[in-house]
């Protein structure tokens, strides 16, 4: 059993799967999100699409991180670090959208959830405020989401911390989605790389996202937070899986990455907010749509996610990901973890995939290297008598 599994999460999701598996899969089945008729006007030639995520345990870092980092004589710390928790609560929405094509003109409720006792009115604010800056930079981008407000709710017997969702709704034309069907044999996966700085990014992100972080929490942080910081595990797990790493998240880090050298605390590597693609994605949507077979997101279940929603038919082989970068080296060193489930659990630098024609892969990577985001071509699809996935990193073959 890994690690993941014996921390109480499933990067799969095999129970939530199999809870909802006799629910309608909507108009398209391999479809990102659920597409569904067009409810709210009655137009065929429409769809409505709702979507909830959230940042997950990531939250519960960006609690640790702002209590640690507190300075002398002041009673909390960086504030600023729950505006990135913000970003990634919209983010992880918003780029699942993407995948079915939506870039604009989306409603956005938030769902806030805290204990009272060890979260004040001020860190409410902060992500609220946040929120709205990143909905505000967006919008120079084109990608218009309207704020509609949320719930926030005070329900410590539910939660220790605090839990930061929120879900995002859409109307768009039939002639405009992203469906997956298209992917067929031959064509080329471009990805994005989750790491680095972008043009609309105002410093390095680590690529961690908003997955895998109950692993990468107990497995970078040290023993000293368990009897510390109670509120931030589940107190019934065995000692032996509990902050069992060597770091503290105020200490400095030196690595280099794309010939530049950084130096960074742990926890800012490990609260990087969720970089989103919309920007990119907005411009091959608008101008290479006809290239794009399919959209997919390397969110929960990190490499192996786009086994959902290709067709049955296919090998899925990934033989030149991106260099994993500085956070997944750390996470793996720390946790010997193999690499077959750090690339189940986490993104490991390569989050959005796009399948295309190999004559068109050059103007994809193009586009997204003009925005400061780094792509190449890091797979092909083949036909198989069964759906699978093979990575391939240096001499190792893993098969999923």
């Amino acid at each position: 059993m890994s690690l993941y599994s014996k921390r109480g999460v499933s990067a799969q999701k095999e129970d939530v799967h199999a809870a909802t598996k006799n629910l309608d899969k909507g108009l398209y089945p391999k479809s990102f999100c659920k597409i569904y008729p067009d409810m709210l006007a009655g137009d065929p030639d429409w769809v409505n699409v709702m979507h909830a995520d959230g940042a997950g345990t990531k939250s519960i870092l960006a609690w640790l991180y702002w209590r640690e980092s507190v300075p002398s004589g002041k009673e909390t710390g960086d504030l600023s670090i729950w505006k990135a928790i913000a970003q990634d609560a919209i983010v992880m929405n918003l780029d699942d959208l993407l995948c079915v094509g939506i870039y604009d003109n989306l409603l956005f409720s938030s769902t806030i959830d805290r204990n009272k006792r060890v979260i004040p009115a001020e860190v409410l604010e902060a992500i609220i405020t946040g929120s709205q800056e990143f909905f505000d930079k967006m919008k120079s981008f084109g990608v218009n989401i309207h704020y509609m407000g949320g719930e926030t709710a005070d329900v410590g017997d539910v939660v220790r911390t605090i839990a930061v969702n929120g879900t995002m709704t859409a109307r768009w034309p039939k002639s405009k989605l992203i469906t997956n069907e298209k992917i067929k044999k031959g064509d080329v996966i471009v990805g994005l790389a989750s790491y680095g700085q972008s043009t609309y990014e105002t410093e390095y992100n680590s690529g961690i996202a908003s997955n895998g972080l109950t692993s990468a929490r107990h497995d970078l942080l040290n023993k000293s937070y368990s009897s510390k910081f109670q509120e931030s595990y589940d107190t019934s797990l065995d000692d032996e899986l509990v902050y069992t790493g060597p770091y503290k998240l105020t200490e400095n880090i030196q690595y280099s990455i794309f010939n530049t050298q950084y130096s960074t605390k742990v926890g800012k590597l490990l609260l990087s907010p969720t970089r989103t693609f919309a920007p990119v994605v907005k411009e091959l949507l608008e101008n290479h749509f006809d290239s794009i077979h399919g959209l997919i997101h390397c969110s929960g279940g990190g490499q192996t996610k786009c086994l959902k929603y290709v067709p049955d038919n296919v090998r899925i082989i990934k033989d030149n990901l991106f260099e994993p970068p500085i956070i997944f080296k750390m996470i793996q060193e720390a946790s010997k973890a193999d690499d077959r489930e750090m690339y189940q659990v986490f993104n490991m630098g390569t989050r959005m995939e796009i399948y295309t024609n190999e004559k068109d892969a050059d103007a994809i990577i193009n586009v997204s290297k003009s925005f400061g985001v780094d792509a190449q071509v890091i797979g092909r699809v083949k036909e198989s008598e069964k759906k699978e996935l093979l990575i391939k990193r240096n001499a190792l073959e893993i098969f999923f």
